[in-house]
């Protein structure tokens, strides 16, 4: 049996902490234990509680979700799963970049969000293929957020990749799993894992997350 993953619920709404521990309450891996409703009683609380996994807001009093993220992740205090209105935030990739293990929608079905903390609790990343797809959406509409005009800060990085891993790479980027990336690029799953290890490593890039901004950044999407 898998083991109980500790839970830390973060928002300023009490509606929503409740709603969300009452949700997850059923759950036999999962156990809530606490609530935060600024980043800074986040900050303290996850130091106290040690979770695996912190459910985080971002628009906040005190402190905001991607500072709280930031110092959290800093302090390895636990892995971030980003939980937010997406059509009011713009701080998606300052949260990534602030070390989030994931980003999810708060109108996502309660499956995914249990999924989610699963996932990001056992140590994988996890960014919504709606979310991704907006991303892009929003990146192309917005040429400063691909430093459009500007060398690409990721350069040196990027041309250690090889050719095939360029092209798992561009495929990450745009959200597709490793078995979509194996259909379309006709190898084996097993063969694009071990791409996306060595990309992970050659962009010096924790997770799938990291990638998916690096190849953002720096514009082969």
């Amino acid at each position: 049996m898998s083991r109980t993953l500790r839970v830390l619920l973060v928002d300023d709404q009490p509606l929503i902490r409740s709603g969300f521990a009452m949700m997850l309450s059923v759950e036999d891996d999962l156990e809530v234990v606490g609530e935060a409703a600024t980043g800074r009683e986040a900050v303290d609380m996850a130091a106290t509680h040690r979770p695996d996994v912190i459910v985080m807001d971002v628009q906040m009093p005190v402190m905001d979700g991607v500072a709280a993220t930031r110092e959290i992740v800093e302090r390895e205090l636990g892995r971030v799963l980003i939980l937010t209105t997406f059509d009011r935030d713009d701080y998606l990739f300052d949260a990534l970049r602030a070390g989030a293990s994931g980003f999810l929608l708060k109108n996502a079905e309660a499956e995914q969000l249990v999924e989610a903390l699963r996932a990001v609790g056992h140590g994988h990343a996890l960014l919504a293929p709606e979310v991704t797809k907006r991303v892009i959406a929003q990146m192309s509409a917005d040429p400063q957020a691909t430093g459009e005009g500007s060398p690409s800060p990721h350069a040196g990085l990027i041309s250690q990749l090889t050719g095939r891993e360029l092209d798992v790479l561009r495929l990450v980027g745009t959200g597709k799993s490793n078995r979509e990336i194996a259909a379309e690029l006709v190898i084996g799953a097993a063969t694009v894992k071990t791409h996306v290890s060595s990309i992970f490593a050659k962009l010096q890039v924790r997770d799938r997350v990291g990638a998916v901004i690096v190849a953002h950044e720096a514009g082969i999407v």
